[in-house]
């Protein structure tokens, strides 16, 4: 049982990697979307009423986490009809993290993904306002903004040493 909430972040890595595969039309894509969606909301929870929260688990689902946001935009991306701004604007807030990470190293000698709620609602209405993507750019610009400040907001705490 301890090692349930790890092998749901593995396992939503392997989900993540079946959508290179899979037709975005089709519904096996959107079956297995919503798993990884899932299991992402489930491990932490899952970990935390188990009280087998570790480390390399938090790390697990963030690099799970990445994985599945990837493989989502490889997919995505080509049969969306995204304006550039919210292409930049994707591309700031992924320069900010990329920052982010180098701060961690500096200060922390390693990696940090720190799990702010910020970051967790930005995760939640990300997963659901992807599908809303092929009618409207509304949603997802809330999320950017949220997306940006939680990317702000997880630097700040890196760079003042709040993660540990």
């Amino acid at each position: 049982m301890r090692h349930l909430p790890n092998a749901l972040s593995l396992l939503r890595v392997a989900g993540s990697l079946g959508l290179l595969f899979c037709d975005v039309a089709g519904w096996l894509f959107w079956v297995l979307y919503a798993l990884c969606g899932i299991s992402d909301m489930v491990d932490g929870w899952l970990a935390r009423k188990l009280h087998v929260e570790t480390k390399a688990g938090a790390v697990c689902d963030s690099v799970s986490d990445i994985v599945f946001v990837a493989c989502c935009a490889i997919r995505l991306l080509p049969v969306l009809e995204i304006p550039v701004w919210l292409c930049i604007w994707a591309g700031v807030i992924i320069f900010i993290k990329m920052v982010n990470q180098v701060s961690a190293l500096a200060v922390f000698k390693r990696s940090c993904f720190p799990h702010t709620l910020a970051n967790k609602l930005t995760g939640l209405l990300l997963f659901l306002a992807v599908p809303t993507m092929f009618w409207s750019m509304i949603p997802i610009s809330i999320v950017a903004a949220i997306a940006t400040f939680a990317a702000v907001q997880e630097g700040h705490f890196i760079r003042t040493k709040q993660v540990f």
